[in-house]
C-alpha cells in the first residue's frame, strides 16, 4: 500500500472511530448512567497509535464531533482536539495499554454500581443476566495508596485495575469490567460501542444484585447459583461455540 493510501485509510478508520465514540458518549445520559458530566467513554485506533476521548466536563448536550480529543497511546500527548481530555484519559490508556484486545473504554457514576464501589463490594454472580456478560463477579479494586493519589492519580487508577485482574488479558476478557474502590464502575469492550453496553449492563445487573441481596436477607435464602448454568449462560453469547444473535442484526433474546 502506498503513503499516501496508507494516509487515507487511516484518516477514513479515525473519523469513523470519532463519529462511533461521539454515539456512545450520548448515549451515557440517555441510558440514566450520569449525573452531569460524570461519565466519558473513549474508543482506540491501535495502527494509528491513538484514542479518542470525550472532553473534560462538556454537557452531553452541547458534545460535537468536533469537541472530541484524540491522544497519543504511547505517551498520553494531545495530538488533535481544541479542548482539554477527559480527567480520566490517564486510566483510559493505562487499560489500553495493559490489555491488547480492548477496543473501548467507559467510566461512570452509575448509582447502583458505584453503591458497590463504596461499599468496596464486588457486584456478585446471582443469575444468568449477570453471566450473560460478565464470567464472574465484577472484581472491586484495592484502594489507592497516598503515593498513588499524589503522583499520577488517573494512571494508578488503571494499574489498580489491572493489578486486581492481575494483569491477565483472559480475565479482562471474560470480565469486562472493575469497580475502582469508593470511586466507580470502568468497563471496556472490542469498540467503544461494545464498551457503553457493558456499562448499561454493569450498571443493571448491580441493581439487581442490590434487590437480591435485600430479599435473600429477609427470607433467608442466600444461596449461590449452579455454575453450570452461569457457564452455559456466558458461552452461548462468548468464544467460539457462541450462538446467540444473528449477522448482521441481532433482534432479541
Amino acid at each position: 500500500m502506498s503513503e499516501r493510501r496508507r494516509q487515507l485509510v487511516s484518516q477514513t478508520s479515525l473519523k469513523d472511530l470519532r463519529r462511533e465514540v461521539l454515539a456512545a458518549n450520548l448515549r451515557i445520559p440517555e441510558a440514566g448512567l450520569a449525573t452531569l458530566t460524570w461519565g466519558n467513554v473513549s474508543g482506540v485506533d491501535r495502527d494509528a497509535g491513538v484514542f479518542v476521548i470525550k472532553p473534560s466536563g462538556v454537557s452531553y448536550a452541547d458534545l460535537t464531533e468536533e469537541d472530541l480529543v484524540t491522544v497519543a497511546l504511547e505517551d498520553g500527548r494531545v495530538v488533535d482536539g481544541h479542548l482539554r481530555p477527559s480527567t480520566d484519559t490517564e486510566t483510559h490508556r493505562c487499560l489500553y495499554r495493559a490489555f491488547p484486545s480492548i477496543g473501548g473504554v467507559t467510566h461512570t457514576h452509575s448509582a447502583h454500581a458505584v453503591a458497590f464501589a463504596q461499599a468496596r463490594r464486588p457486584i456478585p454472580v446471582l443469575g444468568t443476566t449477570h453471566a450473560d456478560t460478565f464470567n464472574g463477579p465484577v472484581p472491586v479494586t484495592a484502594d489507592l495508596t497516598a503515593e498513588q493519589c499524589a503522583r499520577d492519580y488517573e494512571y494508578n487508577t488503571g494499574q489498580v485495575i489491572v493489578a486486581r485482574l492481575d494483569g491477565d488479558p483472559r480475565r479482562a476478557d471474560e470480565v469486562p469490567g472493575a469497580l475502582v474502590s469508593r470511586h466507580g464502575p470502568f468497563t471496556w469492550g472490542a469498540t467503544a460501542k461494545a464498551a457503553l453496553e457493558n456499562a448499561i449492563v454493569c450498571e443493571a445487573v448491580a441493581e439487581m444484585a442490590l434487590h437480591t441481596l435485600a430479599l435473600g436477607s429477609r427470607l433467608g435464602d442466600t444461596s449461590e447459583p449452579p455454575r453450570h448454568l452461569l457457564e452455559r449462560h456466558f458461552t452461548r453469547k462468548h468464544g467460539p461455540d457462541a450462538y446467540y444473535g444473528n449477522v448482521p442484526h441481532s433482534r432479541g433474546t
